[in-house]
């Protein structure tokens, strides 16, 4: 999964439903430098009856923004954000900012690799996605209600079983991978770079990407709303 996440061509979509894996700014388009923390927790040690030898309690750390938030407000999200002047490349910004949203202590995050940017339209950012392992995990919350309502580890198996997987159609025509857990939607960015990564690792297992929900529909069900 690093050595594919880290290539120059980055993930790729060869199942022809996640559009995200393919975003580049146009010529005329300016952007922003952003990064986001993909961060794995759980045992190194791998469980050899689990596809790929997945260990039982891997997860990865997501919030949810707050419903408040002008933009993607309420959506689920990898910890980050924008790049500050101080910080040291991508890195440095995907650290920060998962410290500041979820309290977590950078000194037990390895990271691995970082990918090549892909482009967020509707806020402009070109984003990095920082592939990382938590190998000394610290408690995390929410630290400030005002940008995060929650913070959660969740727990792979979950992402990977294939009643939580199908596609989501927004009003707007994107449509694209998106998984149902803890009661979260998790679509658009995110569930892109999940299902880019989990495509890859080995711990797959055959899902319906046939299985396509109104986007509105899904969010509804969740408790969430849409932004226009």
């Amino acid at each position: 999964m690093v050595e594919v996440a880290s290539g120059a061509g980055g993930l790729t979509d060869t199942t022809g439903i996640n559009p995200v894996l393919q975003r580049q700014a146009q010529p005329a388009e300016s952007s922003r430098s952003a990064a986001v923390l993909v961060l794995f927790g759980g045992t190194p040690v791998v469980d050899p009856s689990s596809p790929g030898g997945l260990p039982a309690d891997a997860d990865v750390l997501l919030t949810q923004r707050a419903s408040t938030l002008r933009d993607h407000s309420g959506q689920i999200a990898f910890p980050g954000g924008a790049t500050d002047p101080g910080d040291d490349g991508p890195i440095g910004t995907a650290l920060r900012e998962a410290q500041e949203e979820t309290g977590l202590d950078p000194a037990g995050v390895l990271p691995l690799a970082t990918m090549p940017g892909i482009y967020v339209p509707p806020s402009r950012f070109d984003v990095v996605p920082v592939l990382s392992y938590w190998h000394s995990p610290s408690p995390v919350r929410v630290v400030d209600a005002g940008e995060t309502e929650r913070v959660v580890r969740v727990p792979l198996r979950e992402l990977l079983d294939p009643d939580n997987r199908f596609q989501v159609r927004h009003p707007a025509g994107y449509q694209g991978p998106a998984f149902s857990v803890q009661g979260m939607l998790v679509w658009g960015f995110t569930g892109g770079i999940l299902a880019g990564l989990l495509a890859v690792s080995g711990w797959e297992s055959e899902w319906d990407t046939g299985d396509i929900r109104d986007l509105e529909a899904s969010l509804t069900a969740v408790g969430a709303r849409l932004d226009r």
